[in-house]
């Protein structure tokens, strides 16, 4: 069999991807707009693809697709159902993040506990310099000792973060799913995990249940001195609850790594000048995955993936 092989993607990943150990061919492009994917992919075995959506009108027109290997954890980009309809085989990258991705979220919990944002500004305006002491206390600091955190999705980048917040001396509460009628073990009501929690940090997949899952009503839920950190998906976030939260103070402070819409528009409400100046608001381009053994972990797997469809015993399957 003729394998043709597409990477839509390949200037979303900083590795060494290598090539497949069967004949095939090979064809690569930077980036890929909505409109270009049909006519990229046209007489393609196998997908390689990232964030470009790919729904069943699409897969209508790719015949000859036989397998879609996504470069990420989520798959929300893909119709799941369509592929599963068809024969195609959806296959994901796993446990590649498992470090890098809890130290981002300890990170954006440090810098925002700790005020270092605040302090850097009262810096770089002279505070220091002008004060005429060694020390003085402007922006308050908290210690993450001591602290409740509240995991919504505790699988393996969960758990991760789980691991080094116990080794701060946090105390880690375990949500169970928004609603549920039983409680698993070692898991807390979603709602008490609200009430509970000093900071709280979300890492459940982007599904039609957890779509909009923090909105208005769960934010004013939340302690007034709770820290949001959000590295999995925007969309699990009501984003204008949000900014109005930040604005008016019903939580004190966010740390986010994800957005609805990546890249955001220059009109998006989460990179409003306004919102971005607060030093209780911490936004990063989804880059907490990325350090750079974490993509290369990534790139590995990835090609794992595609060599297991490829043997007949596809492995890390969606669909």
């Amino acid at each position: 069999m003729s394998v043709r092989i597409v990477q839509l993607e390949s200037e979303g990943l900083v590795a060494d991807v290598r090539r497949p150990a069967f004949a095939h061919e090979w064809v690569e492009y930077g980036k890929t707009l909505p409109g270009q994917v049909v006519e990229r992919l046209a007489g393609a075995t196998v997908a390689l693809i990232n964030k470009v959506q790919i729904d069943a009108a699409i897969l209508d027109r790719l015949p000859e697709l036989k397998m879609i290997a996504v470069a990420a954890t989520g798959t929300n980009c893909v119709d799941l159902a369509a592929c599963k309809a068809r024969g195609i085989v959806v296959s994901n990258i796993r446990g590649y993040a498992v470090h890098t991705v809890p130290e981002h979220v300890m990170a954006l919990l440090l810098a925002l506990s700790r005020n270092l944002v605040a302090w850097r500004e009262t810096l770089q305006a002279g505070g220091w310099q002008k004060s005429g002491q060694w020390c003085f206390f402007d922006h308050p600091i908290r210690d993450l000792h001591g602290v409740t955190l509240g995991l919504i999705g505790s699988g393996t980048l969960g758990n991760g973060v789980a691991r080094l917040a116990e080794a701060f001396g946090m105390r880690v509460l375990r949500a169970e799913r928004k609603g549920a009628a039983t409680l698993r073990p070692g898991h807390v009501a979603f709602d008490e995990v609200l009430a509970q929690a000093d900071a709280i940090s979300l890492h459940c997949p982007l599904t039609d249940e957890t779509r909009g899952l923090i909105g208005e009503a769960e934010l004013r839920a939340m302690k007034p001195s709770v820290l949001l950190i959000n590295t999995a998906r925007g969309g699990i976030v009501d984003e204008a609850a949000l900014v109005r939260a930040l604005k008016e103070g019903w939580i004190a402070g966010a740390g986010f790594d994800v957005l609805t819409a990546e890249p955001p528009s220059d009109d998006h409400p989460m990179v409003d000048a306004g919102l971005l100046a607060l030093p209780n608001f911490l936004l990063t381009p989804h880059v907490a995955w990325s350090s750079r053994p974490a993509m290369q972990t990534l790139a590995d797997q990835l090609i794992d993936n595609v060599e297991a469809f490829a043997a007949g015993t596809p492995q890390n399957r969606v669909a």
